[in-house]
Protein backbone atom coordinates (compact mmCIF):
# COMPACT_ATOMS: atom_id res chain seq x y z
CA UNK A 1 0.00 0.00 0.00
CA UNK A 2 1.20 3.46 -0.61
CA UNK A 3 1.13 5.99 2.22
CA UNK A 4 1.89 9.76 2.27
CA UNK A 5 4.86 9.73 4.49
CA UNK A 6 7.98 9.65 2.53
CA UNK A 7 10.31 7.08 2.19
CA UNK A 8 13.50 5.71 1.40
CA UNK A 9 14.65 2.11 0.17
CA UNK A 10 18.69 1.57 0.21
CA UNK A 11 19.97 -1.51 -1.49
CA UNK A 12 16.42 -3.64 -1.61
CA UNK A 13 17.08 -7.07 -3.80
CA UNK A 14 14.88 -7.56 -6.44
CA UNK A 15 14.47 -8.12 -9.98
CA UNK A 16 12.79 -5.92 -13.22
CA UNK A 17 9.29 -7.38 -14.14
CA UNK A 18 8.93 -4.84 -17.25
CA UNK A 19 9.78 -1.34 -18.12
CA UNK A 20 8.06 1.07 -20.32
CA UNK A 21 9.03 4.60 -22.00
CA UNK A 22 7.57 7.74 -19.77
CA UNK A 23 8.35 11.03 -21.30
CA UNK A 24 11.37 12.15 -23.37
CA UNK A 25 14.65 10.38 -21.18
CA UNK A 26 12.85 8.23 -18.46
CA UNK A 27 11.22 4.85 -17.35
CA UNK A 28 8.45 3.50 -15.91
CA UNK A 29 9.79 0.20 -14.31
CA UNK A 30 7.67 -2.28 -12.28
CA UNK A 31 10.38 -4.41 -9.92
CA UNK A 32 9.71 -7.23 -7.75
CA UNK A 33 11.30 -7.13 -4.86
CA UNK A 34 12.47 -9.62 -1.86
CA UNK A 35 11.42 -7.35 1.45
CA UNK A 36 8.70 -4.66 -0.91
CA UNK A 37 6.77 -6.37 -3.26
CA UNK A 38 6.08 -5.18 -6.47
CA UNK A 39 6.64 -1.51 -7.00
CA UNK A 40 6.36 0.77 -9.30
CA UNK A 41 9.47 3.54 -10.09
CA UNK A 42 10.16 6.16 -12.22
CA UNK A 43 13.87 5.62 -14.11
CA UNK A 44 14.21 9.69 -14.32
CA UNK A 45 16.48 9.91 -17.12
CA UNK A 46 17.31 5.93 -17.46
CA UNK A 47 16.84 5.88 -21.74
CA UNK A 48 19.81 8.84 -22.48
CA UNK A 49 22.64 7.23 -23.60
CA UNK A 50 25.37 7.90 -20.67
CA UNK A 51 23.19 6.65 -17.74
CA UNK A 52 23.99 5.04 -14.62
CA UNK A 53 21.01 3.52 -14.75
CA UNK A 54 20.40 2.46 -18.16
CA UNK A 55 22.84 -0.70 -18.23
CA UNK A 56 21.65 -2.08 -14.73
CA UNK A 57 18.39 -2.00 -15.90
CA UNK A 58 18.22 -5.71 -17.09
CA UNK A 59 15.29 -8.33 -16.85
CA UNK A 60 15.90 -11.35 -15.35
CA UNK A 61 19.36 -10.22 -13.65
CA UNK A 62 19.39 -10.15 -9.80
CA UNK A 63 19.35 -6.34 -8.87
CA UNK A 64 20.06 -4.09 -5.89
CA UNK A 65 17.59 -1.14 -6.09
CA UNK A 66 17.23 2.27 -3.98
CA UNK A 67 14.85 4.59 -4.46
CA UNK A 68 12.43 7.54 -2.56
CA UNK A 69 8.62 9.31 -2.67
CA UNK A 70 5.81 9.35 -1.21
CA UNK A 71 3.83 8.91 -4.13
CA UNK A 72 2.24 5.51 -5.74
CA UNK A 73 5.10 5.53 -7.92
CA UNK A 74 8.53 6.22 -7.16
CA UNK A 75 11.80 7.73 -7.87
CA UNK A 76 14.66 5.33 -8.88
CA UNK A 77 17.79 6.53 -7.45
CA UNK A 78 19.94 3.79 -8.14
CA UNK A 79 20.08 0.37 -9.68
CA UNK A 80 22.82 -1.83 -9.41
CA UNK A 81 23.72 -5.44 -11.28
CA UNK A 82 24.13 -7.95 -8.35
CA UNK A 83 24.92 -10.99 -11.03
CA UNK A 84 24.27 -12.22 -14.55
CA UNK A 85 22.44 -15.01 -15.35
CA UNK A 86 22.29 -16.09 -19.34
CA UNK A 87 19.07 -16.91 -20.56
CA UNK A 88 17.22 -17.76 -23.76
CA UNK A 89 15.18 -19.69 -25.94
CA UNK A 90 12.18 -21.37 -24.19
CA UNK A 91 13.80 -20.43 -20.61
CA UNK A 92 13.21 -16.82 -21.77
CA UNK A 93 9.85 -17.29 -22.63
CA UNK A 94 9.50 -19.17 -19.05
CA UNK A 95 11.04 -16.14 -17.35
CA UNK A 96 8.57 -13.74 -18.89
CA UNK A 97 5.57 -15.94 -18.58
CA UNK A 98 6.65 -15.69 -14.63
CA UNK A 99 6.94 -11.67 -14.91
CA UNK A 100 3.65 -11.34 -16.54
CA UNK A 101 1.92 -13.53 -13.62
CA UNK A 102 3.41 -11.20 -11.40
CA UNK A 103 2.32 -7.78 -12.94
CA UNK A 104 -1.15 -9.36 -12.97
CA UNK A 105 -1.74 -11.04 -9.79
CA UNK A 106 0.58 -9.22 -6.97
CA UNK A 107 -0.78 -5.57 -5.29
CA UNK A 108 1.47 -2.74 -4.86
CA UNK A 109 4.15 -2.64 -2.34
CA UNK A 110 2.63 -6.15 -0.68
CA UNK A 111 6.06 -8.36 0.37
CA UNK A 112 6.13 -12.05 -0.13
CA UNK A 113 9.84 -13.06 0.86
CA UNK A 114 8.78 -16.70 -0.05
CA UNK A 115 7.34 -15.82 -3.29
CA UNK A 116 10.62 -14.07 -4.23
CA UNK A 117 12.69 -17.05 -3.32
CA UNK A 118 10.37 -19.44 -5.62
CA UNK A 119 10.63 -16.63 -8.54
CA UNK A 120 14.57 -16.38 -8.01
CA UNK A 121 15.21 -20.00 -7.60
CA UNK A 122 13.23 -20.45 -11.08
CA UNK A 123 15.10 -17.96 -13.11
CA UNK A 124 18.55 -19.86 -11.70
CA UNK A 125 16.94 -23.26 -12.90
CA UNK A 126 16.27 -21.82 -16.13
CA UNK A 127 19.29 -19.79 -16.69
CA UNK A 128 21.49 -22.97 -16.07
CA UNK A 129 19.25 -25.47 -18.68
CA UNK A 130 17.32 -26.83 -15.49
CA UNK A 131 13.77 -28.30 -16.29
CA UNK A 132 11.11 -25.41 -17.07
CA UNK A 133 8.43 -27.62 -16.48
CA UNK A 134 9.61 -28.13 -12.97
CA UNK A 135 10.71 -24.77 -12.35
CA UNK A 136 7.58 -23.21 -13.71
CA UNK A 137 4.92 -25.37 -11.90
CA UNK A 138 7.14 -24.95 -8.65
CA UNK A 139 6.75 -21.64 -9.09
CA UNK A 140 2.49 -21.58 -9.68
CA UNK A 141 2.14 -23.50 -7.10
CA UNK A 142 3.76 -21.29 -4.35
CA UNK A 143 2.44 -17.95 -6.25
CA UNK A 144 -0.98 -19.54 -5.66
CA UNK A 145 -0.27 -20.34 -2.17
CA UNK A 146 1.59 -17.18 -1.41
CA UNK A 147 -1.32 -15.28 -2.50
CA UNK A 148 -4.28 -17.10 -1.16
CA UNK A 149 -5.66 -19.08 -3.82
CA UNK A 150 -3.68 -22.24 -2.92
CA UNK A 151 -4.97 -25.65 -2.05
CA UNK A 152 -4.72 -27.52 1.57
CA UNK A 153 -3.20 -30.53 -0.91
CA UNK A 154 0.87 -31.78 0.12
CA UNK A 155 3.58 -30.20 -1.64
CA UNK A 156 3.65 -32.25 -5.18
CA UNK A 157 7.09 -33.92 -6.55
CA UNK A 158 7.31 -30.70 -9.17
CA UNK A 159 10.90 -32.85 -10.68
CA UNK A 160 8.19 -36.00 -11.72
CA UNK A 161 7.55 -35.88 -15.14
CA UNK A 162 5.00 -38.44 -14.86
CA UNK A 163 2.93 -35.68 -12.51
CA UNK A 164 3.78 -33.13 -14.87
CA UNK A 165 0.81 -33.25 -17.29
CA UNK A 166 -1.92 -33.16 -14.69
CA UNK A 167 -0.20 -30.59 -12.07
CA UNK A 168 -0.16 -28.20 -15.34
CA UNK A 169 -4.07 -28.93 -16.42
CA UNK A 170 -4.68 -28.14 -12.50
CA UNK A 171 -2.50 -24.76 -12.33
CA UNK A 172 -3.61 -23.12 -15.43
CA UNK A 173 -6.67 -23.62 -14.49
CA UNK A 174 -6.70 -22.46 -11.26
CA UNK A 175 -4.79 -19.20 -12.33
CA UNK A 176 -7.09 -19.02 -15.52
CA UNK A 177 -10.19 -18.84 -13.26
CA UNK A 178 -8.43 -15.76 -11.34
CA UNK A 179 -7.31 -13.70 -14.17
CA UNK A 180 -10.02 -14.46 -16.09
CA UNK A 181 -8.58 -15.21 -19.83
CA UNK A 182 -5.29 -16.89 -20.60
CA UNK A 183 -1.95 -14.76 -20.60
CA UNK A 184 -0.52 -14.18 -23.79
CA UNK A 185 3.04 -15.45 -22.64
CA UNK A 186 0.91 -18.69 -22.29
CA UNK A 187 0.11 -18.59 -25.66
CA UNK A 188 3.51 -18.79 -26.64
CA UNK A 189 5.08 -21.21 -24.41
CA UNK A 190 2.00 -23.77 -25.87
CA UNK A 191 3.27 -23.20 -29.18
CA UNK A 192 7.04 -23.61 -28.05
CA UNK A 193 6.01 -27.22 -26.56
CA UNK A 194 5.08 -28.24 -29.96
CA UNK A 195 8.68 -27.98 -31.22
Amino acid sequence: MSSLRSVRIQEAAGYLLHASSWRETSLVVQAFTRDHGHVALVAKGAKRPHSELRPALSVFQPLSLSWSGRAEVKTLTRAECAGIRAMNGRALMSAWYMNELLLRLLPREDPHPVLYDAYEAALVQLSQGGGAAGALRRFEWVLLQETGYGTDEALPDFEDAGLEPELRRQLRMRLDELLGRPLATRKVLMELQRY
